[in-house]
């Protein structure tokens, strides 16, 4: 059933002779098992009907996954090695890694699936999980419609929070630079990111993922340049690993699990660039889109990790690249790419909530305002996720925090309901293996959202206090600030 259809209904969209009524499962078909146009009743492949305006090819698909998951987070990775140490950073990257790649995995091959049921060329990450539920068993269909709400909405928040950390990465960056060189004109972190403002909202006026392919192969090109200046200054003069931690303490690592999470998790991006692909059947399989992008954001999340915190130990801070030298123009030159490179990225996560929003609203008004109206949203949502970043200029707070509740909520502990529902009633596996493997991620999601939250807000609280001992009574926006 699609969506506003009822029971017994029948729609006849596209119908023709060989439509197969047996797929409504209120219309009881009066065909035999041997019927002629029953045997030969073609199987509905969604990607046959996909009708994609502007395509995007393999390469262009496997950018964007790049860029979804290649944000400011992993120069946040060393700090997250911080609250785990260099051997259980390592392997802890690489199984929270493994674990992210497969819920991205579930959710598209569901999505694929439902497609099919629901005889729909392709849905979003929020479609896909009602859909789950309105085909999975008889007891959770009522509850589709309240899933796909959620979802949208929870998706929303989660990426203008996220784009929202971009800022105050962005705006960090260029402080450090422009105070290096421009001491006479110290301004906060609360000014520059006022300062994005504007090229944000004009690059957030592209609406199709196809024109932003451009912008990601540019931020491609930046990361690549600032992750080889950025490793130029950790190989040198590196310490030996026996300085640092090994294993960290156990309270320390839901801070890390969240940390990764939130660097690795692009679960928002997915559908769309899955949706929007010429060939949308290389996405997963062996190699894939989807397996080669992931592997190589673990393999660089795990060397940045690795590596930045065996050179700046418990001195690094939320971004490695604040850790670099202030006096060379190389080190300068790292934070300018970087932060180009996110503010480049910035249009493709705006991508998702928009999408979100758009789709809630587009038929409430007359097609001829749909254009200023997509202006005003798109302005607005900027706007706002500026005012949230000036708010709380605290980058590693901020990553600690949507890790925690948005990330590990949505990239996790959703596609494990949403597989578990899907196969309830079509084969949970020998001894029920699929249901266990995702009882185990739900418990995982639930550990970095309830203890990373914990961890967060106690830091947070912590950071006040001191500050507050030490320079007198002082707001809560000075704090962060500090």
């Amino acid at each position: 059933m699609g969506h506003g259809e009822k029971k017994g209904t029948i729609i006849l969209d596209n119908f023709n002779s060989t439509t197969n009524l047996t797929s409504n499962p209120g219309f009881q078909s009066t065909l035999t098992l041997g019927s002629k146009d029953a045997i030969n009743e073609k199987a509905y492949n969604p990607f046959e009907h996909r009708k994609v305006e502007h395509p995007n090819s393999t390469i262009g698909s496997l950018a964007h996954l790049l860029k979804s998951s290649l944000g400011s987070g992993i120069l946040a990775m060393p700090a997250a090695f911080r609250n785990a140490g260099l051997a259980g950073g390592a392997f802890g990257t690489i199984v929270v890694g493994f674990i992210c790649t497969h819920c991205v995995y579930v959710l598209v091959k569901t999505s694929q699936e439902v497609c099919v049921e629901a005889k729909r060329p392709s849905m979003g990450f929020a479609e896909t999980c009602g859909a789950a539920f309105e085909f999975g068993p008889k007891r959770l269909r009522p509850w589709a419609n309240f899933v796909r709400i959620f979802i949208d909405w929870a998706l929303t928040c989660t990426y203008l929070a996220a784009l929202s950390v971009y800022i105050v990465f962005i705006a960090e960056n260029f402080k450090e630079v422009l105070d290096a060189y421009i001491p006479e004109y110290k301004l906060s972190v609360e000014t520059y990111c006022a300062l994005t403002l504007l090229p944000l909202v004009l690059i957030c006026q592209i609406r199709n993922l196809k024109w932003l392919v451009p912008f990601s192969a540019i931020a491609n090109v930046f990361l690549v340049i600032c992750f080889a200046i950025t490793m130029y200054y950790i190989f040198t003069d590196l310490p030996s690993p026996v300085e640092r931690e090994m294993v960290a303490s156990v309270s320390q690592w839901p801070l890390f699990i969240s940390t990764v999470i939130f660097a690795m998790e692009g679960i928002g991006v997915v559908m769309p660039v899955e949706n929007e692909m010429a060939k949308p059947e290389q996405f997963l399989g062996c190699p894939g889109v989807l397996n080669v992008a992931m592997t190589v954001v673990i393999g660089l999340y795990g060397i940045v990790g690795f590596f930045g915190y065996m050179k700046f130990g418990d001195e690094v801070r939320g971004s490695v690249t604040l850790n670099l030298p202030q006096d060379e123009m190389l080190a300068q030159s790292a934070k300018i790419l970087m932060a180009l490179a996110i503010l480049f990225t910035y249009s493709l996560q705006f991508y998702v909530p928009m999408e979100m929003i758009w789709r809630q609203l587009h038929h409430k008004i007359a097609v001829k305002f749909h254009n200023i109206t997509q202006i005003s949203i798109r302005t607005i949502c900027v706007i706002g996720s500026v005012a949230l970043a000036a708010a709380f200029p605290d980058l590693e707070l901020f990553i600690n925090l949507c890790g925690a509740i948005f990330l590990s909520t949505l990239g996790l502990l959703t596609p494990a309901i949403v597989d578990s529902v899907h196969k309830w009633e079509r084969g949970l596996g020998i001894f029920k293996w699929i249901l266990i493997k995702n009882i185990g991620i739900a418990l995982l999601s639930l550990v970095a959202l309830f203890a990373g939250s914990y961890s967060s807000i106690h830091a947070m609280v912590v950071k006040f206090s001191t500050v507050e001992a030490m320079n007198g009574t002082v707001s809560f926006n000075d704090t962060l600030t500090v």
